[in-house]
């Protein structure tokens, strides 16, 4: 028989090899399920991860890894310092949504305004917005001890709702012929985040993306901040003797966090989306915390991460329209790397033990 016995220490060789084992099941897992649709796994798998980087077209498919990894490292970074702590942000999506529209409104609200300063408030507006959508939960949490993971959860819908409704009303483009979404803010030069270098794919959300990792990192090691962060998620009670208050750390984690996300949807909505639309957000938020924890909350891990998962993202693009695969075959397979993880990730702290079964 099987049992698990629990180490006396976490492994630190199954800490990092962990994500490639599942990185590797779930390769195989999805050649399974591809061949269940009728297509050759090996040609699925390579066409995924492969294709975009090496194919014939791949000098267009690589600037588009910066562009789709960005706001999933953006975002997971944020992620990355709450899940630390013990604290649990899951609407990081509704953040994202509510960052963008309120980056968006800036230029909107003074739209056709061409300044050099309308940029930066853009920037301004989106994190302080996806800051502020976080807050509502922090300060539940804090003041009547909600449920976090529930609370930022369900504003992930609340923030949809909001973001059809501006698209088919208040920031709907009036010269749009009646059809629903934003003017196009690529057409508006004060506005546009455009490209640094032409065809590169490097933007200022790409920038901030990098800047985030290393603010990250030096934060958790460098910081007595990040030190407190680590040592609540791993020793609250320790934590508390240390001098640590938890509703500060709680507003902190929740606030940064959201202001990422919002970055990020600002970002998005003022570059590569270009417009308020009711489709706008394309779920980034959720697959953040895929890459927050393939990357083992690690700032550089999730910088790999993040590239891994835009990979899936493009290469999955081209499975769809070069062998026809479902999307939600391709969403499905997204999703097992997040399944597999957590399903190895039980071998960071126990041991499989073969025993005997006892005599009847």
């Amino acid at each position: 028989m099987l049992r698990l016995e629990k180490r006396p220490q976490p492994s630190q060789m199954w800490t990092y090899a962990t994500p490639v084992l599942a990185v590797v099941l779930t390769m195989i897992a999805g050649g399974i399920l591809f061949t269940f649709l009728g297509k050759d796994p090996l040609v699925a798998i390579r066409t995924i991860f492969w294709d975009p980087l090496f194919s014939e077209f791949a000098f267009y498919y690589r600037p588009q890894l910066l562009v789709k990894g960005a706001p999933l490292v953006l975002i997971a970074i944020g992620l990355s310092l709450g899940f630390r702590a013990g604290i649990w942000n899951i609407g990081a999506e509704g953040q994202y949504i509510v960052g963008a529209l309120c980056g968006a409104g800036v230029a909107l609200a003074l739209y056709p305004l061409e300044a050099w300063w309308l940029f930066p408030a853009m920037v301004i507006a989106g994190a302080v917005g996806g800051m502020l959508w976080a807050m509502i939960p922090a300060l539940l949490k804090v003041k009547f001890g909600t449920n976090e993971i529930l609370v930022s959860l369900m504003l992930v819908y609340v923030a949809e709702q909001l973001l059809a409704s501006m698209s088919l009303g208040l920031m709907k483009n009036p010269q749009g012929f009646g059809f629903p979404g934003s003017r196009n803010l690529q057409q508006y030069d004060s506005a546009h985040n455009a490209e640094l270098i032409t065809g590169s794919g490097m933007h200022w959300g790409v920038v901030a993306a990098f800047i985030a990792v290393i603010f990250a990192y030096v934060l958790l090691n460098r910081h007595m901040l990040g030190f407190h962060i680590r040592l609540t998620g791993e020793a609250p009670r320790a934590a508390r003797f240390a001098g640590v208050i938890p509703a500060r750390l709680i507003l902190f984690c929740l606030g940064t966090s959201g202001a990422l996300a919002g970055l990020a949807g600002m970002f998005e909505v003022s570059g590569p989306s270009g417009q308020v639309s009711i489709d706008f957000n394309v779920g980034y938020g959720f697959t953040a915390i895929i890459v927050a924890f393939l990357g083992r909350l690690h700032p550089v891990g999730i910088l790999l991460a993040g590239g891994l998962m835009a990979l899936t993202y493009i290469g999955g693009e081209i499975a769809q329209s070069k062998l026809g695969l479902p999307s939600a075959a391709i969403q499905l397979f997204q999703g097992m790397l997040l399944f597999f993880l957590l399903a190895v990730d039980v071998l960071t702290n126990f041991k499989i033990k073969m025993t005997k079964g006892e005599a009847a």
